[in-house]
């Protein structure tokens, strides 16, 4: 399972920050049973497999909900991806005339809703400025703040740098001033400990093809209860048709259409493997081998290390460049010649790249994950080294 064949070699797969690979067996299992067994529409009808389907939609947003502490499993609600999510979080709660604060590492899937909603209502945004390591200043946070500050929004972890932001310190400020916090977590889902109580989250976005280990496709979004937001999408729920309106009921007035079942069956099955795991234990793991990664860079001449200084906290991404190359024709090398995946280029954070003063160039990324072993890490190391002597 861990190894995919090509040509004369194995694919060596790098890339977990945009989807891991491979997923724990049971993943497909759970799919293919629920396609099997369990096909029908969850939600659209009493016989016993529709019912069956809902029961698959329930037990995952169990396990969600004991993964990031949340109170109330219906107070889940799921996307296709984060993007989704983050897209219903922000357009359904930012109303005319509000101010925002985010920062100047977000993902586009946070910065593009906003700037949409700043030609469309108004509103104001201010991007908190970040070192050139994508970290925030909590003083600087404060200042920023407004009498019509409604919403502050920050990623988890960086896609590039993979900085983790202080999100409970955010989460303090948030509630002592009344403000909604909203966290993306698509790096960090599943890999560093997320409790909506104590950290004071008001909307969480998550997916599931990451950390999670579930298939593309999936995600969702955890909503306060005393969070009301007007839905993305409006049609059939399978509950209360007889209305004109979306249902005020949770989670049916956030997830309008047939739900993905056979991809949620997956995701369930990928965040037991998470809980049995253990976050901690995970994250460990991932921390060891981007600092090993990190070590085996820092020697060869030429390469400059993005992000955190190795030994600080960091999900495991390693984003960086080789002096006078260009990051995509590394990657093309890598890919054909090596058998190596990683990415290049600028990973929908363009305002990132901004604050790691690497907008010129792009940057090569790297993200293990934890199925990723030392021989992995070693192989890009020495890959890169004889990039580097080539060149």
């Amino acid at each position: 399972m861990k190894s995919l064949a090509r040509g004369v070699g194995v694919l060596i797969y790098l890339d977990n920050a945009a989807t891991s690979w491979p997923k724990p067996p049971q993943v497909t299992e759970a799919m293919v049973k629920c396609m099997q067994e369990s096909a029908a529409n969850p939600g659209r009808g009493g016989h016993q497999m529709a019912v069956q389907a809902s029961r698959i939609l329930f037990q995952t947003r169990v396990q969600l909900a004991k993964l990031f502490h949340i109170r109330n499993a219906n107070d889940i609600a799921f996307a296709a991806n984060t993007t989704e999510a983050l897209n219903l979080a922000i357009k359904g709660y930012v109303k005319p005339g509000m101010h925002v604060i985010s920062t100047t590492v977000e993902h586009n899937s946070i910065r593009r809703p906003l700037e949409y909603l700043v030609r469309k209502l108004g509103i104001e945004v201010t991007y908190l400025q970040t070192d050139r390591a994508g970290r925030i200043r909590l003083e600087e946070l404060e200042k920023e703040i407004r009498p019509h500050t409604g919403l502050i929004a920050v990623t988890h972890s960086s896609n590039l740098l993979g900085t983790i932001q202080p999100v409970a310190e955010i989460g303090s400020i948030c509630k002592r001033k009344g403000i909604r916090f909203l966290v993306d977590a698509a790096q960090s889902a599943g890999i560093l400990p997320v409790d909506v109580e104590n950290m004071n989250i008001d909307l969480l976005a998550f997916p599931g093809h990451k950390g999670l280990l579930g298939p593309q496709g999936t995600g969702g979004l955890y909503i306060h209860p005393d969070v009301e937001l007007e839905p993305l999408h409006h049609g059939g729920t399978g509950s209360q048709s007889e209305a004109v309106d979306q249902p005020q009921v949770r989670p049916d007035r956030y997830e309008s259409g047939t739900q993905n079942t056979p991809g949620i069956a997956g995701l369930g099955e990928g965040v037991k493997f998470v809980l049995r795991e253990g976050v901690d234990a995970i994250h460990a793991k991932e921390s060891r081998l981007v600092r090993r990664m990190m070590e085996g860079l820092m020697g060869i001449e030429g390469v400059e290390l993005l992000g955190p200084e190795i030994g600080e906290p960091r999900t495991g991404i390693v984003a960086f460049r080789l002096a006078d190359t260009d990051p995509s024709e590394v990657a093309f090398i890598l890919d054909q010649s090596f058998q190596i995946a990683v990415r290049a280029g600028y990973h929908c954070t363009p305002l990132a790249h901004q604050s790691a003063g690497t907008t010129e160039t792009g940057a090569l990324r790297a993200s293990v994950g934890y199925f990723s072993t030392d021989a992995e890490v070693d192989a890009l190391i020495g890959a890169v080294k004889e990039i580097r002597q080539g060149l």
